[in-house]
């Protein structure tokens, strides 16, 4: 695939995204994606996604995201996105900006282990500093062709708050149909307490993913705590796959 084709598939991306999000908001996963425990699957090389997610708050917070990727034929298949933010927290809205890459170490197969490292810096575009670097160790296990573990573990430096912190996540795919996966999964950070009790409790997402063709998926999500905060969480997430020719 060449770099031009790549970015005409991009921009078309941002098109469907945007006309699937539009007039909502919604939270940020670590994973790029809509649920926050990451896979670690990487895509073929020349593959290119735009995922889009948007979430409402019981208590008024939200967030929008749009995660644009391309995975590239390094010395392994690296994953390389830059995820847009825009939230509001406390009618306090503010934009940031992520560059990730998630690079495949060890290809998953039934019975096994797969292993993939991310790492990421984020850019408060509002407060114009690196708010966030971070890096983590995503694994998969297949049990079968339906079902999945994926467990993840890593670190964050949280500089508004000048903390160094654990994070880790659990979760489980499972798909129940051709087009239907359920999943379920607890994640969060662990470090220094801090004024909001909330901060590093555990945190916990359970929703279904429907995939009626190969290129374009929907989630429907409910979290609980998921930035933190004691409040209940909905979400409608959507992804645009490029399938390399």
């Amino acid at each position: 695939m060449t770099f031009a084709r790549a970015i005409r598939r991009l921009a078309l991306g941002f098109v469907l995204v945007g006309l699937t999000l539009a007039g909502h908001q919604a939270p940020a996963g670590a994973a790029g994606t809509a649920f926050n425990v990451d896979t670690a699957e990487v895509s073929d090389p020349g593959n290119c996604k735009v995922e889009g997610w948007t979430s409402h708050a019981s208590n008024r917070d939200q967030v929008t995201t749009t995660n644009p990727s391309c995975v590239a034929g390094l010395a392994t298949p690296t994953e390389i996105g830059l995820q847009m933010q825009r939230a509001r927290s406390d009618d306090e809205w503010s934009t940031a900006l992520t560059l990730k890459a998630k690079a495949k170490l060890v290809p998953t197969a039934i019975g096994s282990f797969g292993w993939a490292a991310v790492t990421a810096v984020t850019y408060d575009t509002t407060a114009r500093e690196v708010s966030a670097v971070y890096a983590y160790i995503p694994g998969t296990l297949r049990l079968s062709e339906t079902v999945r573990i994926n467990v993840s573990g890593g670190w964050v430096f949280d500089k508004p708050t000048d903390r160094h912190l654990g994070t880790y996540g659990l979760g489980l795919d499972w798909r129940f149909t051709e087009t239907l996966t359920l999943t379920v999964e607890t994640f969060g950070q662990a470090g220094a307490s801090t004024d909001n009790p909330w901060d590093t409790r555990a945190r916990f997402q359970t929703g279904v993913r429907y995939r009626p063709i190969d290129r374009l998926s929907f989630d429907l999500i409910y979290g609980r705590n998921i930035n933190g905060e004691n409040a209940d969480w909905f979400t409608l997430g959507t992804t645009v796959r490029f399938p390399a020719q």
